[in-house]
């Protein structure tokens, strides 16, 4: 007995709930360490409405609000790095006060990364 499709018929895949959107203030976050793209590469999504999604995302969100979602303009923490070229690449893409999004930056090493963009790339804790 074969099985004909019906004309006009949806797929029963048509009727499953699909994903909602990210609300509100959101940015997917990456940290790459080395100098190829091909490093060692982590990634998480920050939510801040509530906060979550990220190990620090209370102190990371309120960093972000504090300079109205610009990465570049985080305040730059006083701390001395040592002067140690192991390189760390950062990127953000998402929204932030229905703006889009899109940062990326190389820092010389994992301290002066802290020191440059305070909570919103620790995504290790």
């Amino acid at each position: 007995m074969a099985v004909l499709p019906v004309p006009g018929a949806r797929p029963a895949t048509a009727d499953l709930p699909t994903p909602a959107e990210p609300l509100g203030d959101w940015l997917y976050l990456t940290v790459t360490r080395g100098d190829t793209p091909a490093g060692d590469t982590r990634g998480t999504l920050l939510l801040c409405a509530p906060p979550r999604g990220h190990a620090r995302a209370a102190q990371a969100c309120a960093e972000l609000a504090a300079a109205g979602g610009d990465i570049a303009a985080l305040p730059l923490k006083d701390v001395y790095c040592p002067m140690v070229y192991a390189p760390v690449t950062v990127r953000a893409q998402g929204e932030w006060g229905g703006r889009p999004v899109t940062y990326t930056e190389t820092f010389a090493n994992g301290c002066v990364m802290a020191a440059r963009t305070g909570a919103v790339f620790a995504l290790d804790g």
